[in-house]
Parts: structure tokens; C-alpha cells; sequence
């Protein structure tokens, strides 16, 4: 019906320019749409999903869990450590200390001291796989372990149960 009334005014609209206008205005919309949507998210993205104001926020400040106090670390460059890694999944869907849900087939960590956000390299020292997480949480608290990994992290780099491990500060 519009198409028909466009006739009625040859001079100022004609069907080629109408169809000149539409495609511009697809085009344009296609584009601005394109500028609103969510980046896709890679593992070692999960820091999007993190505050900006990280070194301020409550768990980056020194804490204390069964008489121990913990002191996390403003700046982790250069830290490197060998020691035992543990996985967790039953947890699947609790917020972790970063305020994030967490997801059991992420590619996650939990570390005592490591600033959050933190990315880390852990080597499976038996097999020489690796794998890079973001530090979201805080743990594990069982005497002699170094860190746990989400089960995603623990399955892509061939651990089941307890590891030997080399963890390495990547950056955050």
C-alpha cells in the first residue's frame, strides 16, 4: 500500500530511491548492532566479567580462615611455585570470592595470596600440560595444596584427583 502511494509523488520519492534509502538504513542499523553486542568470550576472557576496581575490593584484602591470616598480593609479577593442585565442581553455580558464579567447566582457579583477578599457567608436572585460568576465588585450605582448578581446567590438561604442579603469574 505504501509502495503504491509513493507513485502518487513522483518528484520527490521514487521506488529506486526508496530502495536506495531502505538498503542505508539496513546497513546502518546492521552496523550500530554490531557495536552493542557482547564480545565473545575466550578463556582467558573471564576477567570481562570481573570489576575494574580489583586491588580495592574486599578480596584482594588480607583474611582469616581457620586462625590463619592470608595476605593477598597486589602485584604477582614474576611469581612462580611448585606444589599439589586439587579440582572442585560440586560447587557448581556458588559465587566465588570475585562475586562470579561459578562454573565447574570454566577455566578457573583458587588460590590463597594470587591478586583476582590473575591469569596463571599450571603445568601438570607429569605429563607436561598446561593449561591458562583465571584466579576467581580463594582456597584451597586443605594443608599442602597450592591451588584448585575448576574440573574444565583439571580435565584439559590430563589431571584426575591430586597433581604435581608449577603454577606461573601470567598477568590480570
Amino acid at each position: 500500500m505504501f509502495i503504491d502511494s509513493l507513485s502518487a509523488f513522483p518528484s520527490r520519492f521514487s521506488l529506486q530511491t526508496y530502495s536506495r534509502h531502505l538498503i542505508l538504513l539496513i546497513v546502518l542499523f546492521s552496523m550500530h548492532g554490531g557495536c552493542a553486542a557482547d564480545p565473545l568470550l575466550h578463556a582467558n576472557d573471564t576477567l570481562a566479567a570481573l570489576p575494574n576496581n580489583a586491588k580495592k575490593a574486599a578480596y584482594n584484602k588480607p583474611y582469616k580462615i581457620n586462625g590463619r591470616t592470608y595476605t593477598p598480593m597486589l602485584v604477582a609479577t614474576g611469581y612462580k611455585a611448585n606444589g599439589k593442585a586439587s579440582w572442585y565442581g560440586a560447587e557448581s553455580g556458588n559465587r566465588t570470592a570475585s562475586g562470579v558464579r561459578f562454573d565447574p567447566k570454566g577455566l578457573t582457579a583458587a588460590h590463597k595470596t594470587l591478586p583476582i583477578p590473575s591469569i596463571v599457567r599450571v603445568t601438570n608436572l607429569s605429563n607436561g600440560r598446561y593449561v591458562d585460568v583465571v584466579i576467581n576465588d580463594r582456597g584451597p585450605f586443605s594443608n599442602g595444596m597450592l591451588i584448585d582448578l575448576s574440573h574444565g581446567a583439571a580435565t584439559q590438561f590430563g589431571m584426575s584427583g591430586v597433581a604435581e604442579v608449577k603454577v606461573e603469574y601470567l598477568g590480570s
